[in-house]
């Protein structure tokens, strides 16, 4: 009873963030249409979300079992509900580059501690990966849902009027903060050592460790993929399915759904199926629906669309490709840990979320460019070279899986 009080506010402050951090392909469109920012200047916005994300994991991963995951976690929602007012106030392309730096250095504090607590309250590495992948899917709904809330606020004659829904994400703040701040949390005992110093040695040290090299450029490799799609999807349904503003928004919503579902279908298959052989069904999956489908969606006659509904459904075939790319961050990431000391746990998270960080902001910024360069619509094929080198790299991880987890768990 008391582990699903903990799983219940894990997940509420994971929906919370998923709107907030994953709203940056809605604020980037609206950069250029608002704003008048150009691609690559728009590109930037994940940057500064991005960056904040690595360099706050790198400085508070090692130490945070002492600041206490449920206070760090407090200290996150508090921040984001500040930037979200901040934003509404000011109303410019700075204001929203400072937005997203507060909710990224916020989302370094409580993505480092949910994943650390999920190691608390699982016993075995199939609850780990079942409990990962239903977090991961209910933050995937979280970016759902963000896709209809922005277009809900849009008013015509108003340029202003979307601005109102920071208003709502910090009440949605605040109630997050209010629910944690009445939860229990048992955080275990206290992770012995003697100082700061020697905790950052102990993260530094997980690099030299061939099987963690492989599996945190792993991880780069496919938030670059995830990250390059989703950011930049709003903008391919404005510039080349020719939609609406509200509309090409709220299309984007397909593709988080469809990350939702994957996620969540993943947590029941990974109980059946070796994860291994899961992901790599899912890469060749999501390379095909890139191959034949994506040239179906850019050569299609949409012709005038007033709602969704008025969309053939070769405009909703491309972001199925979630399904495919939906199981493999939580995958890989509950493969290592789960191999890992508890202990370690909260160390390894600030390396995938440096490495994931890095990942996201090269995606963003490398889709950004080639929006400008090379044209919407043919952008996207380039997240094949991604996604073939993520498959090369999964056999590897495979094969060290095997010779080093031993080690690993010692």
């Amino acid at each position: 009873m008391k582990n699903n009080a903990i799983k219940l506010s894990l997940y509420i402050n994971y929906f919370v963030f998923a709107i907030l951090l994953n709203s940056v392909g809605i604020v980037i469109l609206k950069a250029q249409n608002v704003y008048g920012i150009d691609e690559v200047q728009a590109s930037t916005l994940e940057m500064f979300k991005d960056m904040p994300i690595a360099i706050v994991s790198f400085l508070v991963a090692a130490f945070l079992p002492r600041i206490g995951y449920k206070k760090a976690m407090l200290i996150g929602l508090a921040l984001v509900t500040v930037a979200c007012i901040s934003m509404y106030f000011g109303n410019s392309f700075w204001s929203a580059k400072l937005l997203f730096a507060v909710v990224g250095a916020s989302f370094a504090l409580i993505k480092v501690s949910v994943y650390s607590v999920i190691g608390l309250v699982t016993d075995n590495e199939k609850q780990h990966n079942s409990l990962m992948s239903s977090v991961e899917g209910v933050f995937m709904f979280g970016i759902a849902l963000a896709y209809f809330l922005f277009p809900a606020f849009n008013t015509e004659g108003n340029p202003d009027a979307w601005l109102n829904v920071y208003w709502l994400l910090a009440v949605l703040s605040v109630l997050s903060f209010l629910f944690l701040f009445r939860a229990k949390f048992d955080e275990g005992e206290e992770i012995p050592s003697s100082n700061l110093k020697d905790d950052f040695l102990e993260m530094l040290k997980l690099i030299s460790r061939i099987l963690v090299i492989v599996f945190v450029l792993s991880a780069f490799l496919f938030v670059m993929i995830e990250q390059g799609i989703m950011t930049w999807l709003p903008t391919f349904n404005d510039r080349v399915l020719n939609l609406p503003e509200n509309i090409a928004i709220m299309m984007a919503s397909i593709l988080a759904i469809a990350l939702g579902v994957g996620r969540i279908l993943a947590g029941v298959l990974v109980k059946k199926f070796s994860w291994v052989w899961v992901l790599t069904f899912c890469i060749l999956g999501a390379m095909a629906t890139v191959l034949f489908v994506l040239p179906k969606t850019v050569n299609a006659n949409i012709g005038e669309v007033n709602v969704m509904a008025d969309i053939p459904l070769i405009g909703y075939a491309f972001p199925m490709v979630g399904l495919f790319i939906a199981p493999i961050y939580p995958l890989l990431n509950s493969a290592v840990l789960s191999a890992l000391p508890k202990k370690l746990h909260s160390p390894m998270t600030g390396l995938i979320i440096i490495f994931s960080a890095l990942g996201g902001t090269l995606g963003s910024r490398f889709i950004g460019i080639l929006f400008k360069k090379v044209g919407a619509e043919s952008a996207f094929y380039y997240t094949l070279i991604p996604m073939g080198l993520l498959l090369v790299a999964l056999f590897l991880l495979k094969k060290l899986t095997a010779q080093k987890q031993p080690e690993l768990a010692g």
